[in-house]
């Protein structure tokens, strides 16, 4: 397996980072300090009060939610 070729929202954070110039930890701790808890709420908030993109912002969400079933699992 290549290690080069991320899969899935992760392949989305060294453009996320270059562009808005915020560590992917910094993201993840605004979402997960959001009073959000739905998928599609919080990926309008992120791109209503912080200019995300919406492919950004849902790669974000997405894997942020994941993070936390897998961690409440």
């Amino acid at each position: 397996m290549s290690s080069s070729t991320v899969k899935g929202p992760a392949s989305y954070f060294p453009s996320i980072e270059k562009k808005y110039g915020r560590p992917i930890a910094e993201w993840k701790d605004l979402i997960r300090s959001s009073p959000l808890t739905k998928h599609m709420e919080l990926v309008t908030w992120l791109k209503t009060e912080h200019g995300l993109g919406h492919g950004h912002a849902n790669a974000l969400v997405a894997h942020t939610l994941a993070e936390d079933t897998a961690r409440e699992g």
